[in-house]
């Protein structure tokens, strides 16, 4: 049930990006930036100094600085660490106990970090809508697209991105600011995603659109 290692793989380029569905285009005024689990517990999985590691943290770390000098709202969505059987649910029969009560395993990466205005959020299920106040922040601020980066491509980052199509929110992947277990579980969520629930893009165009 612990994660497993992941073995180093190239991020997807512009071209290789499934087609999406539907022309969504990232409005400042109307986006949020959701970075999720970016917390060193589900890092530490991956190679260190090796993409997609590198690149996913370099291409967030990019967005981040171009959504708070635009007004972007940043949220960021963490798990708790020592949770308990009845709040971890049935994510204990498939992954353990979680996150220990280890600052180390709780932080986020210097690249990424938070910063002062940047609004944090206790995960609790794959989605990070699931028993938060995600959609509540979008309605207060009077935003209905969201922008997701994070991990994992396949499992969070693509239940956040169905859950917001479920709740009429725009949601929007990046592909080379997303990281997997592998290069096939990438590609099948980005995949999924332009198919059904999202628009997926990356980082340069999306610095060009917004």
């Amino acid at each position: 049930m612990a994660l497993p290692a992941i073995a180093p793989y190239p991020l997807p380029t512009e071209g290789e990006l499934p087609a999406n569905r539907v022309a969504w285009t990232v409005d400042p005024a109307r986006a949020v930036l959701l970075v999720h689990d970016l917390q060193n517990h589900f890092l530490g999985a991956f190679p260190s100094d090796e993409p997609p590691l590198t690149g996913m943290l370099d291409n967030t770390s990019r967005l981040l600085d171009h959504a708070r000098n635009t007004g972007i709202p940043v949220v960021y969505s963490t798990q708790r660490g020592g949770q308990t059987p009845r709040q971890r649910g049935l994510q204990l029969d498939f992954w353990g106990p979680g996150v220990s009560n280890d600052p180390h395993a709780l932080s986020v990466p210097e690249p990424v970090v938070p910063r002062p205005g940047d609004r944090m959020l206790t995960k609790w299920k794959y989605s990070a809508f699931v028993r938060t106040r995600l959609e509540e922040l979008l309605r207060d601020e009077e935003r209905d697209q969201l922008v997701v980066v994070g991990v994992y491509a396949h499992i969070g980052v693509l239940m956040t991105a169905a859950d917001a199509w479920m709740r009429d929110i725009q949601a929007f992947v990046v592909a080379d600011a997303v990281a997997d277990f592998t290069r096939e579980d990438h590609d099948m969520a980005l995949r999924w995603a332009a198919g059904r629930c999202a628009v997926v893009t990356t980082t340069d165009a999306l610095l060009k659109e917004v």
